[in-house]
């Protein structure tokens, strides 16, 4: 078990395509394609991603980009707009708390698209020796509670010093566009000892090999979009990408946390929230419409 320690940093990858938005990624990248917050206020989705994030207590935060792309989150989180005069005095303040934000980011260069495992790996040097949060960059979270998605699943980590994963629930029919998990309940409902983490099962694997005792029968554990790591991750990956192993043509993530979770141990916690996915057009409607009420 890793000794007990707070998590300070926090990783977004942010370098993709987002190719299954095109054509609306032919104009505006995926992690700025608005969405409208509880104040009614429209926003990127990237900001309310950080603003999640540096909200649940972390001190600083990497965003993984392409290097075409810097500029553009530069611009946005680091330089007032050209239009600024123009602005209400709510949103100059505004305007101004984002560029406070900015200097607790930093953004961290992806030279070579070749997967989110690898993009992952851009962040050692940044990391350290220390434990990490993970946060998609195409996921947002709504709490069903008062204590923020994030900082349900910095608890758990800060609690027991082993690594762990956001988890919810799913219907079988579903999990083919998702990572689900499997293991043994140390918590019912709670907190799970992890046992096999595998990434976009068809329905049929999942149901045989990944269902959970004690949840309904076509229900599964699929992978939030959270992740508290120790930075022995790092390793895993480091050793795919030298020996280039790859699955489906890329580095990915899934197998090293699987790596990660037999040399140390993995908890799963179902998180006491909502995850709204925005990387596909189908989803990203549905956050349109409901993120605001969430």
């Amino acid at each position: 078990m890793l000794p007990k320690s707070k998590i300070k940093k926090a990783v977004i990858p942010a370098a993709g395509f987002g190719t299954r938005m095109f054509p609306a990624t032919k104009a505006v990248k995926k992690e700025f394609l608005p969405i409208v917050d509880s104040e009614g206020r429209a926003k990127p989705v990237i900001l309310a991603i950080v603003e999640e994030i540096l909200g649940a207590g972390i001190e600083e935060v990497a965003i993984i980009v392409q290097k075409s792309d810097r500029k553009l989150f530069e611009d946005f989180f680091k330089t007032p707009p050209a239009y600024f005069q123009k602005l209400s005095p709510e949103n100059q303040e505004y305007s101004q708390y984002i560029q406070e934000l900015g200097t607790r980011i930093d953004l961290l260069t992806q030279e070579v698209q070749d997967g989110y495992g690898h993009a992952v790996f851009c962040a050692r040097e940044w990391i350290g020796n220390e434990p990490f949060l993970l946060s998609l960059g195409d996921h947002l979270y709504a709490s069903d509670t008062e204590t923020s998605c994030t900082r349900q699943l910095l608890d758990i980590y800060e609690q027991s010093g082993q690594s762990a994963i956001g988890l919810g629930v799913t219907p079988v029919a579903d999990i083919s566009h998702r990572g689900c998990v499997a293991g043994i309940w140390q918590e019912p409902n709670s907190i799970l000892s992890i046992t096999q983490l595998y990434e976009k099962p068809d329905s049929e694997y999942a149901k045989q090999y990944l269902h959970v005792s004690g949840m309904p029968e076509d229900m599964l554990l699929y992978v939030f979009g959270l992740y508290a790591l120790a930075p022995k991750i790092f390793d895993y990956l480091e050793d795919n990408i030298r020996h280039n192993r790859r699955e489906r043509g890329e580095f990915q993530l899934t197998s090293c946390l699987d790596r990660l979770r037999e040399e140390e141990g993995m908890l799963g916690y179902l998180v006491k929230g909502r995850c709204f996915d925005i990387g596909r057009p189908d989803v990203y409607w549905q956050t349109a419409i409901n993120f605001r009420n969430a």
